[in-house]
């Protein structure tokens, strides 16, 4: 049974992609001529990610906790990293942001291109050019007040344990003097297990902390930015483990 549900899920996921990206497109001849924030077709990805999820037969995904409106202007949004389903629980969040993402996933197919539509920033791993390149992208993303979406472990953990922080995130944040905001995400490494195709049930869930602020911070302040934001993280993961927790299948 659950070979042909991930079967369903893949398929409805790549129907909904597909489905998405003809709306994003259309929006995107339209909005684009003033649209330079890319909020529209930005919009149009994260609430096809959030449909996908809705229609997905084993997750349950949803927001933990008070949400804020909006955020500031100049904002490093930093998640700790679980699951590729991860987009799909953070996109129930109600705000716009461009997402640093692998390269290779902007040469998938559709997936891809709505991510380029939406203004997400492509980078690839162990390439100092290629991540110098993000970061002017993440630069000007902020300077035009649209907050950017990282995951500073870099990759997916394969256990329950945080992976290093990178420092890419709070370099930018200080250099920008931008807040960190942390999120915290839980239950969706079950939801689709990193190194396979099959989905399980999940409750996955997603909370937000409190910003940080960098004013006065140097780059001297990179590892107590970390281990600020590092904290936040893992308190705010403590707290939902016990309403994600779900019993064996």
């Amino acid at each position: 049974m659950n070979f042909l549900l991930s079967l369903w899920t893949w398929l409805e996921i790549g129907l909904m992609s597909l489905l998405g990206f003809i709306v994003q497109l259309a929006l995107a001849i339209v909005t684009w001529p003033f649209d330079r924030r890319r909020y529209v077709t930005g919009r149009c990805l994260r609430r096809t990610a959030w449909m996908s999820a809705k229609l997905t037969p084993f997750w349950r995904f949803g927001v933990h906790g008070p949400v804020p409106k909006q955020l500031a202007s100049r904002t490093v949004v930093v998640s700790n990293h679980e699951s590729n389903a991860d987009p799909f629980l953070i996109s129930h969040l109600p705000w716009e942001m461009k997402w640093l993402g692998k390269a290779s996933l902007f040469k998938i197919p559709v997936v891809g291109w709505s991510m380029w539509l939406a203004g997400d920033i492509p980078v690839t791993r162990g390439d100092q050019n290629s991540a110098k390149g993000a970061m002017a992208q993440c630069v000007r993303w902020l300077a035009k007040g649209v907050p950017v979406m990282i995951f500073p472990e870099g990759t997916r953990s394969k256990t329950d344990e945080l992976l290093p922080f990178k420092d890419g995130a709070f370099r930018l944040a200080i250099e920008q003097g931008a807040d960190i905001l942390p999120l915290a995400v839980s239950g969706t490494r079950r939801a689709l297990p990193k190194h396979s195709w099959r989905f399980a049930t999940s409750r996955g869930l997603v909370t937000v902390g409190t910003p940080i602020s960098t004013q006065g911070m140097t780059l001297a302040d990179v590892e107590r930015l970390k281990a600020l934001a590092r904290d936040q993280i893992l308190a705010l993961r403590s707290t939902l483990a016990p309403l994600t927790a779900v019993g064996p299948e």
